[in-house]
């Protein structure tokens, strides 16, 4: 059932909105609905010999029920703000274990799966051609976990989803993205339903320069929004970290817009504690990070690690020292040696 307890999501909101909000306020969402991306690979790689004797080049996978059992213990640790799940893992954690009711975390499903994200072995989607609107789970399978007339009662899943859009300066395929988008929007507010708006760089060349890519992002989600009122906007953005410069520029045009990050590919453990450092410093409130969380050698570690540094208790270099610190007392061997790690990369925002 339906809990009244405010969450914590919605304290901090508020206090965002009212322009009373510390840096403690800033929004950490575990990212779990790789399923809806990657399929089977979405766990993340099964250590040790291969249960089944199917054995690609890339090795075996984690079972369903260990990616569940994960998220169970992020549920369980209570930091993160925001678990965000595809519709039917909601179902199985939200709606028939009841784990969010008595949370102060929020639940969210992935409301739309357009192709850019389709990351399946093999697949030539996510790069190769331009995104197309999908929409796999339905609202009321959200919220309720079947269909139903009734969207206005009391949610048993959850009554917030995340809707990806990805622009490509093509006119046909942004048209039908926006025209898709717009059909969302209207059903989410009949049905009494949020959402945060994820928008993608370009995922094929757009015909313009690397430079102008932020540029292009930044106004077109300023373009989307223009023509949406209060009712129908986004709770929040997330978007790729593009470097300071479009980020601020985004962020200081509309102070309503609570904007968030995107985390990318896994990296080095100094790439996920800089990216949440410097978009925070630069004036992002939100982060979602979904590899660099799952894939980590011990997630919950990783995941107090960001709260701390939002917070301002420790910076980014500090920060990987510790964890390998709490790695080597809890017998987990590192991917990567300690001076590797503490290696800046180039952060991938693509799925592929």
């Amino acid at each position: 059932m339906e809990t009244t307890r405010l969450k914590r999501l919605d304290e901090k909101l508020n206090r965002m909105h009212a322009g009373q909000a510390t840096a403690k306020d800033f929004i950490i969402a575990d990212a779990k609905d790789a399923d809806m991306a990657f399929g089977i690979t979405a766990p993340g790689p099964q250590t040790g010999s291969c249960r089944h004797g199917y054995n690609e080049s890339e090795g075996c996978w984690k079972t369903l029920d260990q990616y569940l059992e994960q998220i169970r213990a992020v549920i369980r640790q209570d930091i993160v703000d925001i678990v965000l799940l595809s519709a039917s893992n909601l179902e199985r954690l939200a709606i028939k274990e009841g784990l969010f009711v008595d949370s102060a975390i929020t639940p969210a499903a992935r409301a739309n799966d357009t192709s850019d994200v389709w990351a399946v072995r093999g697949g030539k989607y996510p790069t190769d051609h331009p995104s197309r609107a999908f929409r796999t789970a339905t609202i009321e399978h959200i919220k309720y976990g079947r269909l139903t007339e009734d969207c206005s009662r009391p949610f048993t899943g959850a009554d917030l989803g995340l809707y990806s859009i990805t622009f490509t300066n093509n006119i046909d395929w942004d048209y039908k993205a926006l025209s898709d988008f717009h059909d969302f929007r209207m059903e989410a507010e009949r049905k009494r339903f949020r959402y945060f708006l994820e928008v993608f760089n370009p995922n094929v060349n757009p015909g313009i320069s690397d430079k102008k890519v932020a540029g292009f992002l930044n106004d077109h989600i300023i373009r989307t929004l223009a023509g949406v009122t209060d009712s129908g906007r986004p709770v929040f953005l997330k978007i790729p970290y593009n470097g300071p410069g479009p980020l601020e520029e985004l962020v200081a045009y509309d102070s309503r817009l609570i904007v968030g990050i995107l985390g990318g590919s896994s990296g080095t453990t100094l790439d996920a504690f800089q990216l949440i450092h410097d978009a925070h410093k630069h004036g992002a409130r939100v982060a979602l990070f979904g590899r660099k969380i799952n894939l980590s050698e011990h997630p919950l570690a990783f995941i107090e690690l960001l709260r701390r540094i939002v917070d301002g208790e420790i910076l980014p270099v500090e920060a990987v020292k510790i964890y390998h610190g709490i790695l080597q007392k809890s017998g987990i061997r590192p991917q990567r040696p300690l001076q590797q790690d503490l290696q800046l990369t180039a952060n991938k925002m693509s799925y592929r």
